[in-house]
């Protein structure tokens, strides 16, 4: 194996190395202990969810809506209603955001009700550890002031549990995705009693979910720390916490929900499954003493939306929300994939188009990078030019250990570092994987078309072999235009480096430009465009060099 190759397994070795350490050290898992509380029941959301029969219908969202009284909401981000039969947001719609790319296509539908085929709902309310103590659920009609849930129109809701306590609960909701809901006890009582707040949210998840490397389940930040929970985590047991502040919800991969509990309270977090398929995330707040004569009151947040980064980042210092973030999975890279949005987000106001943003992002890494590189591919001209020397001393010395001294004298001579092109590969990987997350992660870049069949640079190349050929192509094989000249530019890129002098060396590397071409080819469009890009100013910078070392 020679010293180019070696550089390569080195670079890949190290990027491992990386990987790890920075998970490691810079993300490091805190242990959330769960601290004793007094037990109160929360209500049993599963069970109404599952069909009466094992062969029912489920309900469309329409007639389970119709089902219940429900409040409207109705603002420039969201519309849909809310249940007032035991309080519950559980019809949402995102008025920016379409289910395809076809301007017809209905608007994505984030949270629906029981009894539907996914039901997707959160729900708020008051427990008592004391059964004789009537506090609000399921089948409590609340009494209705307002009538539609807006931006600048909140609603009250207001029921008399008939034995001296009146509990009041009033909804907002700005313009974007962030409701806010304020809970108030009064007690008429002689005496004193003890609530708890809750909040829960509750789902069957979509059978249709993405196979990105996205994170797509539970999640939340508790005690400051995030907490990613798949939902095959929960087949064993449930997963307990306490925590003073922090959020809790559940992740896809563009849209989440989330509820943001009291910060300056211990609440205990609890994620569970419920039957075959129902997954629910709950807090129980800290307990709350209401005296005779006075007032008890909460107030939480709950957001359910898109992953809009800046709007995340927004919320995170004005409503004080941690590391709210986070619900965006950046991956191990945190500190490239934001930095890398945020550059594509500013040069896409610029120019108006995402797919020219990757371009030109493109070359101006290609621009920081170009000394590394230059030196690089000076050093990698000169290995070609040695190659036939290097043959002669493989025929002339048999013995591993004599060949090894005269090679590396070889290389002393000609001023050659053979591990030069590692440095180069090991910047790329972390910027690779980076700008895959940002490709994957970014609504911004969800649907957004570039030129020509490019309509969604987040999905992979749409023209492909049997499109073009209206043959029946494998799956795998089936790969788009762009992939293909990713391929193209990789193989000459190849011929410009020089060849290992090992001939099954040489005949694997051969192949890699194909392998890569196949592989990349049901990746997002958007990160195969960038790749070719890099390619062809790589091959430029390479040309230019060998002519510059021949002129000399």
């Amino acid at each position: 194996m020679n010293d180019d190759i070696k550089s390569f397994y080195a670079a890949i070795i190290l990027s491992l190395v990386l990987i790890f350490v920075t998970n490691y050290f810079f993300f490091p898992k805190k242990d959330v202990q769960v601290s004793e509380q007094t037990v109160v029941s929360l209500p049993k959301t599963g069970e109404e969810n599952a069909p009466a029969a094992q062969n029912a219908v489920p309900l469309s969202a329409e007639d389970a809506v119709a089902a219940n009284p429900h409040v409207k909401i109705n603002t420039a981000s969201l519309t849909g209603s809310f249940r007032t039969r035991g309080f519950r947001i559980d019809n949402l719609w995102l008025e920016k955001y379409k289910q395809t790319l076809s301007p017809e296509s209905p608007d994505v539908e984030l949270l629906m009700p029981a009894k539907t085929a996914n039901p997707y709902y959160a729900e708020f309310g008051w427990l008592s550890s004391d059964p004789s103590v009537r506090v609000p659920d399921a089948d409590t009609l609340w009494t209705v002031k307002g009538r539609e849930l807006t931006a600048k129109t909140p609603v009250v809701l207001e029921w008399d549990n008939g034995e001296g306590l009146k509990f009041i609960t009033r909804i907002s909701v700005d313009e974007h995705y962030m409701f806010t809901v304020s809970q108030a006890v009064e007690n008429n009582r002689e005496k004193e009693v003890v609530l708890y707040p809750y909040g829960l949210i509750a789902r069957v998840p979509s059978p249709a979910g993405s196979r990105s490397v996205v994170h797509e389940g539970m999640v939340g930040v508790l005690d400051n720390t995030l907490e990613e929970i798949k939902y095959d985590d929960l087949k064993k047991e449930n997963k307990e916490f306490t925590t003073t502040g922090g959020w809790i919800g559940f992740s896809d991969r563009y849209w989440f929900s989330a509820i943001v509990m009291n910060p300056e309270t211990e609440s205990r977090v609890k994620y569970s499954k419920n039957g075959d398929n129902f997954y629910q995330t709950d807090f129980v707040g800290a307990p709350i003493t209401v005296a005779a004569g006075s007032v008890g009151s909460d107030q939480i947040m709950f957001y359910s939306g898109a992953k809009e980064i800046k709007l995340l980042d927004k919320y995170t210092s004005s409503h004080n929300i941690p590391k709210f973030d986070l619900a965006v999975d950046f991956g191990w890279y945190y500190f490239l994939t934001k930095p890398f949005f945020y550059i594509l987000d500013f040069l896409y106001g610029l120019i108006g188009n995402m797919g020219w943003a990757i371009l030109l992002f493109a070359a101006l890494l290609r621009l920081v990078m170009f000394p590394i590189a230059n030196k690089s591919y000076e050093n990698m001209a000169k290995m070609k030019d040695i190659q036939p020397k290097l043959k002669e001393l493989q025929e002339k010395y048999q013995d591993k250990t004599k060949l090894q001294m005269e090679t590396m004298e070889l290389y002393r001579r000609e001023k050659i570092n053979p591990a030069a092109g590692c440095l180069p590969l090991l910047i790329q990987v972390p910027v690779f994987f980076s700008l895959y997350k940002v490709l994957n992660i970014a609504i911004e870049i969800r649907h957004a078309p570039f030129i020509g069949w490019i309509k969604d640079l987040s999905a992979p190349d749409p023209l492909t072999l049997s499109v073009i050929t209206h043959l029946p192509v494998p799956g795998f094989l089936d790969i788009g235009v762009w992939p293909i000249i990713m391929g193209l530019t990789m193989y000459v890129q190849q011929k410009l480096n020089p060849a290992p002098t090992n001939k099954d060396q040489a005949r694997i590397f051969a192949l890699l430009p194909l392998i890569f071409m196949f592989m990349m080819g049901h990746f997002a469009s958007g990160l195969v465009i960038y790749w070719t890009l890099s390619n062809i100013l790589s091959i430029i910078q390479q040309k230019a060099i060998i002519r510059k070392n021949k002129r000399k």
